[in-house]
């Protein structure tokens, strides 16, 4: 039986996600306290998959599981779904909004419930907590007054909800992935997405010299951004995402030559898209079959020679490139 984690509690919308998965049926489903440690059971062999928060429409990426992902051993997407997550304003029964003292939520809650919290519990201090269903859990427990969750969670912790449809963008999606070990990926479809991660050394035209690779491919660049490499301070991680799939010509050329270029590439999957927020099963383009290190891997250059990655074009770095692209392609490498 396939043993796939979550971000917990129960309640979450990290786990109504996955349960609009073909993969969840008949499968464990685990709840994990965080994103990370939810992978982190995945590196450990604790679960084959995790289900992650990993893109909000309002907020942007979640800094933690992008964090994760370019960590070792390296993990890989297989699959996303993009839930209409809708928030509602939870409390004990009895409790009234004159009660209300304290608000806990998951902070990309909070952020997308702001100006109506500001509005209608003006007087209430919010708190973080490690998920929505989590607040949920608190407010049950007596910890704090009220929650901004999903209505499930009202339902599973015995709740009285006090106001409904609180975001401040009613149209707000959030993409939550399936990731698990490298492998095989998904057969390439009609709309797919691959994900990766790099970084460069610090020089005038380094990040365009990367976008140039993906350009006069014709690969489109859907979503870019950074992230600090943890303990080199100045130095980042950029990530992308563009359409189409590793074992596509163009995309194959474009991430072998980003192979060559950057310091570091970190292959992060190819993967049907989801085309649209779903309830219930997700629509996607096909069905498809602790941390270790929190330090990233080591930023010397893919061919062992100088901490200065030149031009690319050297003999050795096209070897290297096709070598690491045939990895990535049989599931071997990321």
């Amino acid at each position: 039986m396939p043993r796939l984690a979550f971000l917990g509690p129960q309640a979450t919308f990290a786990q109504q996600a996955l349960l609009s998965l073909p993969e969840s049926r008949d499968a464990e489903l685990l709840p994990y306290a965080g994103s990370t440690a939810a992978l982190a059971a995945v590196r450990s062999g604790e679960a084959d998959a995790a289900c992650v928060p990993f893109e909000n429409s309002v907020e942007g990426g979640v800094p933690a599981v992008l964090d994760s992902l370019v960590c070792d051993p390296p993990l890989v997407i297989v699959r996303e779904v993009l839930l209409a997550v809708e928030f509602a304003v939870m409390v004990r029964p009895g409790t009234t909004a004159a009660d209300v003292r304290t608000v806990a939520s998951h902070p990309h809650g909070e952020a997308q419930t702001r100006h109506w919290l500001a509005a209608n519990l003006p007087a209430a201090e919010v708190k973080m907590s490690s998920s929505t269903a989590e607040a949920a859990a608190q407010v049950a427990r007596g910890e704090v007054d009220a929650a901004v969750a999903a209505p499930l969670a009202a339902r599973t912790h015995g709740l009285t909800i006090l106001a409904e449809d609180v975001a401040d963008n009613a149209a707000a999606v959030t993409r939550f992935v399936l990731v698990c070990p490298p492998g095989p990926p998904p057969a390439p479809t009609s709309v797919d997405r691959t994900t990766l991660a790099a970084t460069t050394e610090n020089r005038p035209g380094a990040l365009l010299s990367v976008l140039t690779e993906l350009a006069v491919r014709d690969i489109d660049l859907t979503r870019i951004e950074s992230r600090p490499i943890k303990g080199l301070r100045n130095e980042y991680w950029f990530h992308l995402d563009c359409t189409g799939h590793v074992a596509q010509p163009a995309m194959g050329e474009a991430l072998a030559a980003l192979h060559r270029r950057c310091l570091r590439v970190r292959y992060l999957g190819s993967y049907p898209r989801a085309l649209e927020p779903a309830n219930g099963i997700s629509a996607t383009a096909d069905k498809v079959a602790g941390l270790g290190d929190a330090r990233p891997r080591s930023l010397e250059p893919v061919n062992g020679n100088s901490p200065e990655p030149v031009n690319g074009n050297s003999a050795d770095r096209f070897v290297a490139a096709a070598r690491w692209l045939d990895g990535v392609r049989a599931g071997s490498q990321a």
